[in-house]
Order: C-alpha cells, then structure tokens, then sequence
C-alpha cells in the first residue's frame, strides 16, 4: 500500500517536472519569435530583401540583405546535397554490411558522436588551417565543404536511428529471396525509412543554413552575389553578426529582419519535409 502510493506520487511529480520542462520551451520560443519580430517587422520591406547593400549599407545606408538569402541558401543547399553523398552510404553500410559486427557499430557511432559533439568553430578553424596550408582562399566552395564536414555526423546518426527502426524481418526475409546487400540496403531499407532520413536532412539543412562560427573564416564576406564557386559569400547568420555589432539602431533593427527571415525559411523547409514526409508515408501504407 505504502509502495503504490509512493509510486503514485513519484509519478506525478515526474508529469509535472515533464509539463513544466514543455511550457518552459513553449514559452522560449514564443519570446524569441516575438522579440525578432518586434525588432525587426519595421525593418521588413519589399527593398530589405530584394536589394544587394549598398555604401555605407552598415552605417545605415540603402540596400538590402539579398546577397546574403542567397548565398545562405546556396551555402546550405550545396553542403546538405555534399554531406547527402557521403552520409546516407555511411548509414546504411553501418546498418547492413556491418549488421553483425556490433562492437565495430558501436564504436563507430561513438566515433560520430563524438564528432557532432565537436563545436563548429572548430571545423572552421581546422578548414582554416587547410585553406592557409594549401594558399586557398575564403570562397563559397570552402564554406560548402567545411559546412558539409560539420553536418555530415548529424546526418548520418539521424539516419543511422531511422534505419535501425526497419524492423529485422525484413532484412532476413530481403536475403532470403536472393537479394544482395546492395539491393537489401537501397531498396528495402532506404524505402522504409525514407521518413526519418528525411528529417535527418531537414535537421542538417537547418544546422546548415544557422549557423555562423564554421563559416566565419571560410566563406569570407560580400555585398555581391557570387557566381561562382571560388569566390567569397555573405550568409544570414554572418550578416546578423555584423549588423548587430553596428551601434545604429537602424542597422541594427536590419538584422532582426534578417534573422525573421532565416527563421521563415528554417520553418518553410521544416513543414514542406514534414508535409512530404507524412505523405510519403500515407502512400507507402496502401
């Protein structure tokens, strides 16, 4: 009797520890939403995001963030797509041809953990130190290839978890019709997980396009548009950074602009990948 009740008790504490653990992050959200849009709703026009800057742009001159939307989205676009090549092999070669080698697998996956626990300064300074060895130079193709260094452990643990869901069945019932492993892993596999590795590109994709410390001595900064991929790029995370240290308010209401503006195209990809995701899904039951 003494033990159901303590049970008892213990468990609504935990519900609300859990309750409490939600809100606190409901509400987090929420402020940070509304301080960006606070801030920086009366910087947002038509000109902010259709213009490149210009003189005196960060002393509060005319122009706009255009440079840095695109070049964040060709920034990320080309490191999830690099980082989508080697990561999605990894995955499945540790789920299928290392399937019965289970200290090799954990080893390994303690290895990536390891690497997504490493902070992105430090992929930078390391893409850093190889750019001054080699007499490369800040351009678009450093911050693609140092990006996709970085994300790569994110994808390949996220996609890593959602194979480890396709149940065993499936894997022995794939071999026992003939199939290679090749054909085990791209068409059995991969198909029913296709819902988790889309969210391990989404989430990569995000990490990408937000984040500022692995680029910041790799990609170099511009006010132009770069059109091609040896030459230096501006980023919505790098351009926040700069405006923000400007001591004009109207510069600096700029950059909460922006950061409306990364946070609208993190969510756009967020709810198009959930949309698909679900409805791939739907199509996959029938």
């Amino acid at each position: 009797m003494y033990k159901s009740t303590y049970r008892k008790k213990e468990e609504k504490i935990f519900v609300l520890v859990m309750q409490a653990a939600c809100v606190s992050i409901v509400v987090m959200m929420a402020l940070i939403i509304a301080t960006i849009i606070r801030k920086g709703l009366p910087a947002l026009n038509w000109e902010i995001l259709t213009s490149v800057p210009e003189g005196g742009f960060y002393f509060g001159g005319s122009g706009g963030i255009l440079n840095a939307i695109l070049g964040s989205v060709y920034l990320a676009v080309g490191a999830t797509l690099l980082a989508l090549v080697i990561s999605l092999p990894s995955a499945l070669f540790l789920n299928i041809h290392l399937k019965k080698y289970t200290k090799l697998q954990n080893t390994i996956r303690l290895i990536i953990d390891v690497l997504w626990g490493i902070p992105s300064i430090v992929y930078g300074a390391f893409a850093f130190t190889v750019m001054i060895y080699f007499g490369l130079r800040a351009s678009l193709l450093a911050g693609i290839i140092t990006v996709a260094l970085f994300i790569s452990p994110i994808m390949i643990r996220g996609m890593d978890e959602a194979l480890k869901m396709v149940p065993h069945l499936l894997y022995e019932a794939a071999l026992s019709l003939g199939s290679t492993k090749y054909e085990t892993a791209y068409k059995v596999f991969l198909r029913q997980a296709v819902p988790g590795i889309a969210t391990a590109i989404l989430l990569s994709f995000g990490r990408a396009i937000g984040d500022a410390a692995s680029v910041l001595f790799t990609t170099g900064f511009t006010d132009n548009i770069p059109k091609s991929l040896d030459q230096p790029v501006a980023t919505l995370p790098l351009a926040i950074f700069f405006q923000l240290s400007s001591p004009i308010p109207e510069v600096q209401q700029r950059a909460y602009a922006a950061a409306i503006v990364l946070t609208l195209i993190i969510l756009l990809i967020s709810v198009t990948g959930r949309i698909l995701s679900v409805h791939y899904s739907k199509n996959d039951m029938k």
